[in-house]
Order: structure tokens, then C-alpha cells, then sequence
């Protein structure tokens, strides 16, 4: 047998090529994993929400392993959701250690209809490829909704949750829901993915070829001309994604008008909100409760001094049950006499049947005149392990983290609006406790329930002072665009603040330094657009109807690849 004849002067593989899909799995896990953190708050960048995906895509398009692509990219969300959920090691550090990785296996999981369906669309007709990308928007749609009721639900930081601050797309979720939001982020990112390949990766002769494209990770397997690459070569996903884009923005000019927004405010409430700022290591102390109740009085009085409507306390706020100890009712009853000012807040609610207890987290309602009111809202969605210990016949031996009550909390079962009498005659206020402001469906329901606006009353001190508050408001800006009413926060620890129809953050209660971590006391003016007085919007009326679309498009893209092989 005859020796292997070596080419001297054949230059050896560099160490990048030799091990270049090890490498592409690297920088797709580091940029993905970078993209995504930025692009929620507390940071200030949600642009990068249009591209947080697309070196993902990009890399689907070469066909990487299955188990590398998979693992890549169920790491990076893993470790992303870790990063954006950190806060939650101020409860526990099992939160951020097992939710992370869940959360991320689920986000991860339209990664992989991404990696089916990018080497499919390459040389297909324009109508083939643009529905694979609408499938894919479809599935991240579908992906968001299964995360409001899967194990009861996980609905924190949807995508469309990253624009919260950029009222020009959000209008679209008037419409759509949230949902909307995130399917023309999705679709943009494989738009862009695509145009990169288009430029790349693909000439006439890939065009022929059917799927026959260029990687820089690979060999060529043709050659193209100069002529052929540059911006000249139009991606028609690109161009469809900016047609989305463009639709989002006619909606932002038809509904808000933004040039002409002063002419139709009208008054509505002088709010003020009273965030006492109580450390969670105090708050449910009985050896603290007289000095809770002091900050409350003292916080209350500063409001009333101010001649506001309406006075906003944050969830829990009082220490014992104003609804069960008939010693806070009354203390609660007087200092609204004393304020001649109705309070709407949040507390423990306790309903007694014989030797048995219900304790419920409410929201309700004290007048001057009438005192506290009978009719309350009490909290849907109770956290998990926090207010209620889930397969309790299997996880019995664990306990629920709020230290207080019996062994579980109860759920309360439907939207419950509080009236409040007004100057300019009465309005009804949906509340919304602790973190229900992030399910759509509750705020839907408050408005079909004939609310004026939704009033979210929240404890975020559990969370320390990082990111959540941010995080959870940002929930909030969607409920406000969805359903076209003005939300009113009011939390123990911040955010506290006032929405606007359309999304817009108005007023935010902020201290000398521009934290919202303080106590202290603010007051506005609300106003409501008269556009929207007595109107429900779209998504109201019909609900998440465009999931339903989503579904469709999604199997539609599916069954138009596959047709197309």
C-alpha cells in the first residue's frame, strides 16, 4: 500500500475553523443570552428586543445539531431568566434556581421550531417564505399564552413586556392583546435573520439550487460574483416585518394623535398615593405593628393635606385585617373621617363560618359617610408557595412563605369593581392585587365588569431594590393599552404611579434622587381621554381571539413548508 502523499505547502485548518460549530454555539448562546437581558427592564435598551433572537435564527439556517442548537439555546434562556429574575433570591434563592431553568426550557422550546423551519424557507417562494416566518411569529404567540395558565400560570416579562416604554408599537395590543406586540417583534428578528442570510449567504445560484447556501462556518459549495452580494439583494421577510412594523406605528398616529392629545383630556380624579415603604422583615411583626400603623396615619394625613379625591394605599398595608379585627376597621374608619377622604386599599380579609376561617388578600373600600364598604374585591391568582402551597397532597410538608393566616390562602372569583364617589360623579375602580396586573385576562374581566380604571395594589419590598419594580409595572403599561383605561399603581416600596390610556407612564411617585424605593407621599390630576369614556376597546370585547389566530398561522406555516419539501 502506497504512503498518503502530504502536501507541503497545504496550510493547516486554524483552530476557528476546526472547531467552528462548537464556536457558532458559543457566540449564539452569549449574544442570545446578552440580547435578551438587555432588552427587558430595568434596562433602558428595548431595542434590542428586535434582535434578540436573530443570531439564534441566523445559526438555523445552516442546520447546526439538533442537541447543540437545542442545548444552546435552553441554556441561554436558562441563564437569561436566571439574570432577570435574580431578585427573587430576596424570598428565596430556590426562585431564580428552579424557575430560571423551567422558564428558559419553555422559552427555549420555539427555538426548536425555528431550527425546523429557517433551512426549509431558504429558496422557497416569496408567499412560502413569508408564511414560515408568520408560523413563527404564530408559536411564540401561542408560547406567551400556555405561560398565563400552565401550572397556574407564569405570565412575568412577555416580549411585548420590553416596549413598555415605547408607546408607538404597544398600540396595536388595543386589538390584539398583548400577543400582538410579540408577534411583530418575532416576526422583525427572523426578517432580520433572513436579510443577513439574503446578503451573506445566498445568490442566483443558491436561488436555484433550492437551499444550496453559503455559510461563513462552512465550505463554499459555489462561488458567487462580486455583483451579487450587497444591499441591493432584497429579503421580501425583511420588507414584510417593516410592513408590520409600519401598521404598528398607523395605529400609534390613528388612536393616540399625538399632536393633538391635550384637547381631549378630561378631568377624572386628584389621586393620592401613599407608599409606606414597610420592610417585609416588619411587616407582619406584631411587635411592630403600632409603628406601622404610625407611618400609615402619618403618610395618610400628609395625603389629605394635599385635598386629594381619592387616597391609595399598597397591598396588605394595614397590619392586622381591616375586614376580620374589628379594631383596624375602626381605626382605618376614623383616620378616613378624620381625612374626609375615601381610602381604597389593600388588605387582609377574613371571613369567619362557625370555628373556621377564609383569609383572603383583598382590595376594599372606606368612606367618611359609610365607613368601610361591604362589597370588596379579593385576589384570583395567588402566588405559589407564597400564598398557597400547590399539590398540596403531595407537597404538604412544605409551607407557604407569607407567615401569616392558615395554611393556604383563598382565592376570590371574580372581578369586583370598587365605586367611588367622585366630584365629577362616580367611577368605578377595578382592583388588581400583588401580581395579577401580568395575567390580561383579569384586567379584561374588570373592564367588562364596568370599570372607569384598574387600580394595581402591589407589595414589591418582598423583591429588594433591583429590577422588579421596574419589571412589574411594565405589566401594567399593557393592561392600560389593552383595555383603553387609565391604571393607578400604588405599591409599599415602589412603583407607584398613574398610566394613561395609552400606555403612557404619566406620573411616577420618585424621591429627590429619582428613586422609586422611598416612603413618601404623592398626588396628581388624572385625566381620561374622552375618546375612550364609556368605550371598550376591541380586545375587550373579544378577547384573546388572536390567539386563536396565532394557532392558525402557525399550523398554516408548518403544513406550507412541509408541502413545499
Amino acid at each position: 500500500m502506497g504512503r498518503e502523499v502530504v502536501d507541503p505547502y497545504e496550510q493547516p485548518d486554524s483552530f476557528l475553523r476546526r472547531h467552528r460549530t462548537w464556536m457558532a454555539a458559543l457566540a449564539v448562546f452569549v449574544l442570545t443570552t446578552a440580547l435578551t437581558v438587555l432588552s427587558f427592564p430595568p434596562y433602558h435598551t428595548p431595542e434590542f428586543a428586535y434582535a434578540f433572537a436573530v443570531p439564534a435564527i441566523f445559526w438555523a439556517y445552516f442546520r447546526p445539531p439538533l442537541r447543540l442548537y437545542a442545548g444552546s439555546l435552553v441554556a441561554a434562556q436558562a441563564v437569561s431568566w436566571g439574570i432577570l429574575l435574580f431578585w427573587l433570591h430576596n424570598v428565596t434563592w430556590a426562585g431564580p434556581l428552579l424557575l430560571a431553568p423551567v422558564v428558559g426550557s419553555w422559552v427555549g422550546l420555539w427555538y426548536l421550531a425555528a431550527w425546523w423551519t429557517m433551512p426549509r424557507m431558504v429558496g422557497k417562494a416569496t408567499l412560502t417564505r413569508i408564511t414560515g416566518m408568520l408560523g413563527l411569529a404564530g408559536a411564540w404567540v401561542i408560547l406567551e399564552w400556555t405561560r398565563t395558565w400552565f401550572l397556574g400560570g407564569f405570565a412575568w416579562l412577555p416580549l411585548g413586556a420590553s416596549q413598555w416604554q415605547r408607546p408607538g408599537i404597544l398600540q396595536i395590543a388595543a386589538f390584539t392583546g398583548e400577543g400582538g406586540v410579540s408577534f411583530v417583534l418575532i416576526a422583525v428578528n427572523v426578517g432580520f435573520a433572513a436579510y443577513m442570510h439574503r446578503l451573506l449567504c445566498e445568490g442566483p445560484v443558491a436561488d436555484r439550487r433550492l437551499g444550496r447556501s453559503l455559510s461563513p462556518l462552512a465550505e463554499p459549495s459555489y462561488s458567487l460574483q462580486p455583483a451579487d452580494w450587497g444591499f441591493s439583494r432584497r429579503s421580501q421577510e425583511f420588507l414584510f416585518a417593516l410592513f408590520l412594523l409600519l401598521s404598528c406605528l398607523c395605529v400609534y398616529m390613528v388612536q393616540v394623535q399625538p399632536f393633538d392629545r391635550p384637547r381631549f383630556a378630561r378631568p377624572f380624579a386628584r389621586v393620592a398615593f401613599v407608599q409606606p415603604y414597610i420592610p417585609q422583615t416588619l411587616k407582619w411583626d406584631p411587635n411592630d405593628a403600632v409603628g406601622i400603623v404610625r407611618v400609615l396615619d402619618e403618610r395618610t394625613a400628609e395625603a389629605a393635606a394635599a385635598a386629594p379625591d381619592l387616597i391609595l394605599w399598597p397591598e396588605a398595608s394595614a397590619p392586622a385585617a381591616v375586614r376580620g379585627d374589628p379594631a383596624m376597621q375602626a381605626h382605618v374608619e376614623a383616620l378616613s373621617t378624620r381625612a374626609q377622604v375615601p381610602i381604597l386599599l389593600g388588605s387582609i380579609a377574613i371571613e369567619r363560618q362557625g370555628e373556621s376561617e377564609r383569609w383572603f388578600n383583598s382590595a376594599m373600600l372606606v368612606t367618611p359617610d359609610h365607613g368601610l364598604m361591604p362589597g370588596y374585591y379579593s385576589k384570583q391568582r395567588l402566588v405559589p408557595f407564597g400564598e398557597y402551597v400547590p399539590f398540596r397532597p403531595l407537597l404538604g410538608w412544605l409551607s407557604k412563605f407569607v407567615p401569616i393566616g392558615p395554611d393556604d390562602f383563598s382565592a376570590g372569583t371574580g372581578a369586583v369593581p370598587l365605586v367611588v364617589g367622585l366630584p365629577h360623579g362616580p367611577a368605578a375602580f377595578g382592583p388588581l392585587v400583588c401580581y395579577e396586573d401580568t395575567f390580561p385576562q383579569l384586567a379584561r374581566m374588570n373592564a367588562l365588569a364596568g370599570s372607569d380604571a384598574l387600580v394595581v395594589l402591589t407589595n414589591d419590598a418582598w423583591y429588594g431594590e433591583g429590577g422588579e419594580a421596574y419589571q412589574h409595572a411594565a405589566h401594567s403599561v399593557l393592561r392600560a393599552v389593552e383595555t383603553r383605561r387609565p391604571v393607578l399603581r400604588c405599591g409599599n416600596g415602589g412603583w407607584s404611579g398613574w398610566i394613561d390610556e395609552f400606555g403612557v407612564s404619566r406620573y411616577v411617585l420618585t424621591d429627590d434622587d429619582g428613586s422609586v424605593y422611598f416612603r413618601g407621599v404623592g398626588v396628581v390630576n388624572v385625566t381620561r381621554d374622552e375618546r375612550w369614556i364609556g368605550r371598550d376597546s376591541f380586545y375587550v370585547e373579544h378577547g384573546d381571539w388572536f390567539v386563536g389566530f396565532a394557532a392558525i398561522l402557525g399550523l398554516l406555516g408548518f403544513a406550507t413548508l412541509r408541502r413545499a419539501e
